[in-house]
């Protein structure tokens, strides 16, 4: 039987098929808001932190110093408080959720990045806000900005399969690399008359400190700590989240197990990894725009000077992407998780070896910029991967896992502040007060310290380089949360 000259079964068929039942609903995708909110707030982190490095200057000046060094104890007090809490943190994220802690997180350290502007200024009651309250602001600050990335890495590990985690990972480095980068020139555009905004460094503090307050409004409303809580997830969003992930989501208990994780060989190396990364890293936001002032006389308000300040943060923002899509691309294609964490993080930190002997012999600014903006994007590519495996291996305590790592890698920031300091001092040790010095031998004063420091930044990334070899992300933390051993794992 046919009607309009077509099989009539066949428009049955279509109908009853296409019409009446009814497909099932594709996946929602609300889990890339939770990665937005990810890398909107990596993003604001580095803005309020790296801004230090671009108003140190500024902070000279106020407070009466000689150099920039005289503030390495300010930068120090950051990494130490900022190290101290991160498994105090991360260990609330994992037994209370991400969403109070980052919210507690991010009200506090805006309030203290607000507070950096009283710096130099002489308060009712004739209090100074000198060196020592500084120091004891930044500490304040570093206590609220740590946990913020282990407790990024909670809500990812709720939120995302195990396949997207490092690419996740890459982007939210990415983001904050990123900022971190454009931060010298947003700087000058606020700050600097000439060129800019004339806004005032006091003022940038606190619109900075603002902005921390507007991410806290919006995350609060929209934010939940499972999307189980979230109603606009659907079953296939959830069925996608939870695929090859059944039973290490679970909230963490109060009670962590610390002697296990404090015995776990994997944990310790990823720690150490992370700690002679971190060391020569922190150059790059402490002192670097200040080298470049002082060392090649690039001036506050050139824009070419500003993007080279953020230059190894804004190529390594690349290099996070890249390591993150690379490594998830391995684990799709391998089915092998240790090698594709293991071998992108082996291969930036050796690059870096090389790069870091350049920058000792670079004849002029722009090739040391280049050179050390290369280290940033090799450096970054071992980023997502080594966030990563925080996850991999700490499945339902993934929070402390990554504070672990970031403290002591933040450790390794608090060292290189103090040492780099203190290799500057040794160097100029006999030169007499630097500030009355014209730049031609303020900068022989200074060059030999730097460059000793460039050559201990190269011999520890050779360390963090063999140390890949001891990381497996297939080993958990904790014996209990192993999964049955597959194939290539």
């Amino acid at each position: 039987m046919t009607l309009r000259g077509k099989p009539l079964h066949r428009l049955v068929h279509r109908f009853t098929v296409g019409r009446m039942i009814p497909t099932s609903p594709a996946p929602t995708r609300v889990r890339y808001g939770v990665l937005g909110f990810a890398c909107s707030l990596a993003a604001i982190t580095y803005l309020d932190r790296l801004c230090i490095g671009s108003a140190a200057p500024y902070l000279r000046d106020s407070l009466g110093l000689s150099n920039v060094k005289d503030l390495g104890n300010v930068f120090a007090a950051f990494s130490l408080s900022y190290a101290i809490f991160e498994v105090p943190t991360g260990w609330l994220g994992d037994v209370y959720g991400p969403r109070s802690t980052l919210i507690r997180i991010v009200l506090w350290w805006s309030l203290f990045t607000a507070l950096t502007s009283l710096a130099g200024v002489t308060l009712p009651g004739g209090f100074i806000v000198g060196v020592g309250t500084l120091v004891a602001i930044r500490f304040l600050f570093g206590i609220g900005e740590a946990g913020a990335f282990p407790n990024i890495t909670r809500a990812l590990h709720n939120w995302l399969p195990l396949t997207e985690r490092g690419t996740a990972q890459g982007l939210v480095w990415m983001s904050g690399r990123f900022m971190g980068g454009v931060t010298p020139l947003i700087w000058m555009f606020l700050v600097e008359e000439e060129g800019g905004f004339g806004l005032g460094w006091r003022s940038a503090f606190v619109l900075f400190g603002i902005l921390g307050v507007c991410w806290c409004v919006a995350f609060a409303s929209w934010f939940r700590n499972r999307p189980e809580e979230k109603a606009t997830v659907n079953d296939a969003e959830l069925a996608v989240i939870r695929a090859g992930t059944e039973g290490t989501t679970e909230q963490a208990h109060a009670n962590v197990p610390w002697g296990q994780l404090l015995r776990s060989r994997n944990l310790w190396a990823i720690c150490l990894m992370y700690f002679f990364m971190s060391y020569g890293w922190y150059f790059n936001v402490n002192y670097l725009p200040s080298y470049l002032e002082e060392m090649h006389e690039v001036a506050k308000s050139s824009v070419w000077g500003s993007v080279a300040k953020g230059g190894p943060l804004l190529v390594g923002a690349v290099g996070c992407i890249v390591g993150g899509w690379l490594t998830d691309a391995a684990v799709r294609r391998t089915g092998n998780r240790k090698w594709s964490r293991r071998v992108f993080g082996m291969f930036g930190h050796g690059v870096c070896v090389p790069l870091y002997l350049y920058c000792v012999v670079a004849p002029n600014a722009w090739t040391f910029a280049v050179a050390l903006a290369l280290t940033g994007f090799f450096n970054d590519l071992a980023m997502g991967q080594a966030w990563a495996t925080c996850q991999d291996i700490g499945r339902r305590h993934a929070a402390i896992v990554a504070g672990c790592m970031n403290t002591v890698g933040n450790l390794g920031g608090f060292a290189s502040s103090k040492i780099i300091a203190w290799l500057l001092d040794l160097s100029s040790s006999g030169a007499g007060d630097l500030a009355s010095l014209s730049p031609g031998p303020k900068k022989a004063a200074l060059l030999p310290g730097y460059e000793w420091n460039f050559y201990s930044f190269a011999a520890l990334y050779a360390i963090a380089m063999m140390l890949w070899l001891c990381i497996d992300a297939t080993k958990p933390v904790l014996a209990e949360d192993a999964a049955p051993a597959t194939p290539g794992a």
